[in-house]
């Protein structure tokens, strides 16, 4: 399995560094049942029924880094394969799938890349 950093995409020293600002979701998944009085019963299901996603952003990409990133996530997109990453900033590493992505070209050799990191369980 492949992790997410400079030697394994192939990017600059600090490439696969995403910038701060960076947002952290968690959406627990919950059953919830309403009754007709107004009661209301929730119960969380599932081993792992917690996932976090992140959304990441890369600014100033040379293209060379830019393109390297992208070939990542294309190259894990034909077979939905996870990969592993540990979030910044001390986060516990985990696997995690990219299911989206978009890379603007702000100036000539100037990339953002913005994407969306979803934590998958498998063993």
């Amino acid at each position: 399995m492949a992790t997410f950093n400079d030697a394994t995409v192939g990017t600059s020293t600090g490439g696969t560094t995403p910038d701060f600002s960076l947002t952290k979701k968690s959406e627990p998944k919950l059953r919830t049942v309403q009754f007709g009085d107004g009661y209301q019963q929730r119960l969380r299901f599932g081993l792992n029924q917690n996932p976090k996603v992140w959304d990441l952003k890369w600014t100033a990409k040379s293209n060379a880094d830019a393109d390297a990133i992208e070939a990542f996530f294309d190259a894990r997109a034909n077979d939905a394969a996870p990969f592993d990453w540990t979030p910044p900033a001390g986060g516990t590493a985990g696997k995690y799938i990219c299911p989206n992505w978009s890379r603007e070209l702000q100036y000539a050799n100037i990339n953002i890349i913005t994407a969306s990191f979803v934590q998958v369980f498998e063993p």
